[in-house]
C-alpha cells in the first residue's frame, strides 16, 4: 500500500515537470506562406503570414487550418512521449 502511494506521489511530481516542460516548449509549422507556433499545452504562441498568403483568401484559412492542426499533432506527439518515458518508469500493474 505504502509502495502505491510513493509511485502516485513519483507520477504526479513527473507530471508537473512534464506540464511545465511542455508550456516551455514552443512547436512550430507551416503551410503554405503560414507559420502557426504552438506550446506543447496547445496554446498559440505566434502566427506568421506571408504576404503572398495574404493574396488569396480561401487559400489563406485552409493554410491556417493546416498549419494548425499539424502544430497540435506534433505537440501530442511529443506529450505522448514524454507520459510514455514516465509511465515506463513506474511499476504499477497493468500500467506502463
Amino acid at each position: 500500500m505504502f509502495e502505491k502511494a510513493k509511485d502516485m506521489y513519483k507520477l504526479q511530481k513527473q507530471a508537473r515537470k512534464i506540464k511545465k516542460e511542455l508550456k516551455n516548449t514552443h512547436i512550430e509549422a507551416e503551410h503554405e506562406g503560414v507559420t502557426v507556433t504552438i506550446n506543447g499545452e496547445q496554446e498559440i504562441i505566434k502566427i506568421e503570414i506571408s504576404d503572398e498568403a495574404l493574396k488569396n483568401k480561401k487559400k489563406l484559412e485552409d493554410s491556417l487550418l493546416k498549419a494548425t492542426n499539424k502544430a497540435i499533432k506534433k505537440s501530442q506527439q511529443i506529450g505522448a512521449e514524454m507520459m510514455k518515458d514516465v509511465m515506463g518508469d513506474l511499476n504499477i500493474p497493468g500500467m506502463g
